[in-house]
């Protein structure tokens, strides 16, 4: 299972960016990945395949620094475990791209991308996203409208986020299938595929829907539904008090969740079935 971390701020992002990273690891992944877009518009990646620690030690390493970037751990589906085909993926070193899910018709897209005289330099399937949503922005689509347009071409899952090299003050997300969540601050946004990643820096948060596109500057979100039409979701407070992406003691992430077994599927019955009868939303009529 993949993870995604956003964020646009004043500060520089990297360590949060990092840090939410760390605790999605109990998903699992083989990879990992960072991209950074400064105040002067300049874009950078770096990737590497194994640990997040791997990735931590090559940002330092870099000295890398960004105001808007994107982050992600991949759990390889189309393509080896390579850094090459490890996220984020770049559209002409002008679009970056990170991407949950699977999207289902990427073999027609790469083919009609590549008569256009696109070149691919991975096995994936997101690299379909960046060049599709590039293409867009060619046409003089705003990024916001460029992602819209090409959510339109592709079929099947996915949670994205999209950055711009030459509009570097905002992200813009996509949801179809795969959880997003915009995590907010005080002058600075975030996004992840789990509002674990984000604790640290915040505790409200907006639950994107089925289709949902959202813009997503420091100081402002604004999120558009399926029919393109503009919406209010609510904003929610987290209570959340148990970090799942910490290992609790236990060797490691799969020990753990045997252990906890009893207390999830209490928490999944719990107010959905009482000390004497079944509901039957819950198991059926007659269980």
């Amino acid at each position: 299972m993949c993870g995604i971390v956003g964020a646009v701020a004043e500060r520089n992002v990297v360590e949060i960016l990092l840090e939410g990273l760390k605790r999605l690891e109990y998903r699992g992944y083989d990879s990992a990945g960072v991209a950074l877009l400064d105040k002067d518009g300049n874009l950078k990646r770096i990737r590497k395949v194994g640990k997040v620690k791997n990735l931590a030690e090559a940002v330092e390493g870099e000295t890398a620094l960004g105001t808007t970037g994107i982050a992600h751990t991949r759990w390889a589906t189309h393509g080896g475990v390579t850094e090459y085909n490890a996220h984020p993926h770049f559209s002409s070193s002008r679009v970056a791209v990170v991407h949950n899910g699977i999207i289902e018709n990427y073999v027609s897209l790469r083919k009609n991308l590549t008569e256009k005289g696109y070149t691919f330099s991975s096995d994936t399937d997101t690299e379909t996203i960046a060049h599709v949503v590039h293409e867009m922005l060619n046409d003089g689509k705003s990024l916001l409208e460029a992602v819209q347009s090409a959510v339109t071409h592709f079929t099947g899952a996915y949670g994205t986020v999209v950055i711009d090299k030459e509009d570097p003050d905002k992200m813009v997300v996509a949801r179809s299938g795969s959880p997003l969540v915009i995590g907010l601050g005080l002058g600075e946004n975030f996004i992840a595929s789990d509002q674990l990643a984000l604790l640290p820096v915040t505790r409200r948060f907006i639950f994107l829907e089925e289709g949902d596109v959202a813009e997503v500057t420091r100081r402002e979100v604004t999120i558009f539904d399926k029919t393109g039409a503009r919406v209010e979701r609510e904003i929610i407070e987290s209570t959340v008090e148990h970090d799942a992406g910490d290992k609790a003691g236990y060797r490691h992430y799969m020990l753990k969740e045997i252990y906890e077994q009893p207390a999830v599927i209490r928490n999944a019955l719990q107010d959905r079935v009482d000390n004497v009868h079944n509901i039957d939303a819950l198991f059926g009529d007659g269980a």
